[in-house]
């Protein structure tokens, strides 16, 4: 075996085997799920002590990339008398993003966008908010503070 046959076959030796894409799309959707849920529990805690509290539905994503073309995964709702703040789970793959989900604000039979979660966008692995029509990669960190400027609409 020449230097180079064994260069290579060292070289294909030590790059990770691709994971197939069945396997991906499922760890991808487990993992939205898992941080949907967490995301309901760290909505509670910054809710704490306000008589609000944060419920969950199901909500259907269809994603022609994931094995099965769609799945169910838990949405959020809060809810102040007439109005509510939805978070809606739209898709899995998008524009350099993985999981997303969209906000809006209903009351009297109107529905508002208010912006979108991106649970990873590129490099960021924190949920970050796009105001509605911006791209993803102009989002912000989803924290108390974004959180609290969202649902404000539940109070106008």
């Amino acid at each position: 075996m020449s230097v180079k046959s064994q260069f290579l076959k060292k070289l294909q030796a030590r790059k990770p085997t691709p994971v197939p894409a069945g396997s991906k799309s499922q760890a991808d959707i487990a993992e939205f799920r898992l941080r949907m849920a967490l995301l309901q529990e760290q909505m509670d805690v910054w809710l704490s002590g306000s008589g609000l509290n944060a419920e969950t539905f199901t909500a259907s994503v269809t994603d022609l990339l994931v094995e099965g073309g769609a799945f169910e995964i838990a949405g959020i709702v809060l809810r102040y008398e007439d109005r509510a703040v939805t978070f809606t789970p739209l898709f899995l793959y998008g524009q350099g993003v993985t999981g997303c989900v969209e906000a809006t604000f209903s009351t009297a039979g109107r529905t508002t966008a208010l912006g979108r979660l991106f649970m990873r966008s590129g490099r960021v692995s924190d949920w970050t908010l796009t105001p509605p029509g911006a791209l993803p990669t102009a989002g912000k960190i989803f924290d108390e503070s974004a959180f609290f400027e969202l649902i404000i609409a539940l109070l106008s």
